[in-house]
């Protein structure tokens, strides 16, 4: 009963779209409809807002750390712990609340990661910022960060659940990321800081 309560909460928590209410909040246009079209920090910075971008961020960490910090108070458990966040990344990608028109994952996989391990959501942090900073593309940043996460976690915490989590978060987002890629090989994807 607890994998299903905490696969559940973790979902609902997930399904709160930071981007979607940091918008409406701060009277920006709807991430979903402008820009990329992606709810997410990324397009909400694209959209010209650097605080509501901030915002969204922080949102979107906190979705993902939340529900596995509980999880692992409550019980502990490697496999309740993955599950809870689990169900954070997949809420945040189809939320419930929002039509199940949601973001890539990128940050609530960071604060999945960085509940289950501060050394590991650095890691994956460097990553990110050292791509994002010589290409100055977010997508390929994810990417490289993501496909590097399995490595990371098994090297960092040698629990099998985490590597397991690690490896499925990694292929869905490569397959979010599918757009970008295309993009990315075709010379049209949009960089850091350069509105659409």
């Amino acid at each position: 009963m607890e994998y299903l309560l905490f696969s559940l909460a973790g979902y609902l928590l997930g399904s709160i779209s930071s981007a979607v209410l940091v918008s409406r909040l701060m009277h920006l246009p709807d991430p979903r409809s402008e820009g990329s079209g992606n709810p997410g920090a990324t397009n909400v910075l694209r959209l010209g807002n650097k605080p509501a971008a901030a915002l969204t961020l922080a949102g979107d960490v906190l979705k993902g750390i939340v529900p596995v910090l509980a999880a692992y108070w409550w019980s502990g458990e490697p496999l309740i712990i993955s599950l809870a966040g689990g169900g954070a990344f997949v809420g945040h990608l189809f939320p419930v609340f929002f039509a199940f028109k949601g973001g890539k994952g990128v940050a609530t996989a960071l604060g999945i990661f960085a509940a289950i391990n501060p050394l590991l959501a650095l890691a994956l942090a460097l990553t990110w910022l050292g791509v994002a900073a010589i290409f100055r593309y977010s997508s390929l940043a994810a990417l490289v960060s993501a496909v590097s996460a399995p490595a990371y976690t098994w090297w960092i915490t040698e629990e099998p659940a985490y590597a397991t989590l690690a490896v499925i978060l990694a292929l869905i987002l490569v397959w979010r990321h599918r757009k970008n890629i295309r993009q990315l090989v075709n010379g049209t994807e949009s960089r850091i800081g350069k509105k659409n």
